[in-house]
């Protein structure tokens, strides 16, 4: 499937970007900008199911095929945030990006037994402002209007789809295919402790962005540009 997809800057050097469940390129709304200032020709993906691109079957290798049949290989950087960085690490032997970020990825979802699940996921939708102010009380509030916004267009089936991920515990990556840095929330309640250190030891490097939430690059957004120092192009 071809994927919609957003552009910041015309810069030498090429970024990619891929969100996580129930958000689309507009999260991206300050990293974009940030990255094209640093000399990037930045592109932005929507999932299928989400944004303005097409609905249909959501399955993990799904959502890597769109991503290589829509970015462009060989490109400087890779981020992929989430359910966006579970996508980037099945398709980046693919894509082959010369570095890759992996932003608190979906390498481990909670299941039923630990009082989660794809069904809460998708009550999500129908969340109101307030509940989403008060679950991220560091966001700006341009971030909780573009939550507002790309949950009206999210197609809760994504969270449904991916059932099968749920309370699974062997999503880490084997070894990196590129040069890959591994981003963690503080706490991060997809990459434990434990996950962390088997990561390092199979050859990522791991940085937590202290006291950030889940979607590190609207809760701290200064924190997530400073972790990627010796990973992105500086100004």
């Amino acid at each position: 499937m071809q994927l919609h997809t957003h552009t910041w800057g015309e810069g030498d050097r090429v970024a990619l970007l891929i969100h996580g469940m129930m958000a689309d390129h507009r999260t991206w709304r300050r990293v974009g900008p940030a990255l094209a200032e640093r000399g990037y020709r930045v592109i932005a993906v929507d999932l299928r199911g989400h944004g303005a691109s097409g609905r249909g079957e959501y399955r993990p290798e799904l959502f890597a095929q769109d991503v290589v049949e829509t970015l462009p290989a060989g490109a400087d950087l890779a981020i992929g945030h989430s359910l966006g960085g579970l996508t980037l690490s099945l398709a980046v032997d693919r894509l082959k990006p010369k570095r890759a970020v992996f932003s608190d990825p979906a390498w481990y979802l909670a299941g039923p037994a630990e009082g989660m699940g794809p069904e809460l996921f998708a009550q999500f939708k129908s969340a109101p402002k307030e509940q989403i102010r008060a679950m991220n009380p560091r966001w700006e509030e341009a971030d909780i209007d573009v939550e507002l916004e790309t949950l009206a267009v999210w197609d809760e089936a994504t969270a449904l789809g991916l059932s099968a991920l749920f309370g699974k515990d062997d999503l880490l990556p084997a070894a990196p295919v590129v040069p890959s840095l591994v981003q963690l929330a503080d706490p991060s309640f997809l990459i434990s402790p434990e996950r962390a250190a088997l990561l390092e030891e199979r050859g990522f490097e791991v940085r937590t962005v202290a006291g950030a939430g889940h979607t590190i690059h609207r809760d701290d957004f200064d924190g997530f540009m400073a972790s990627l120092e010796g990973w992105i192009q500086p100004l």
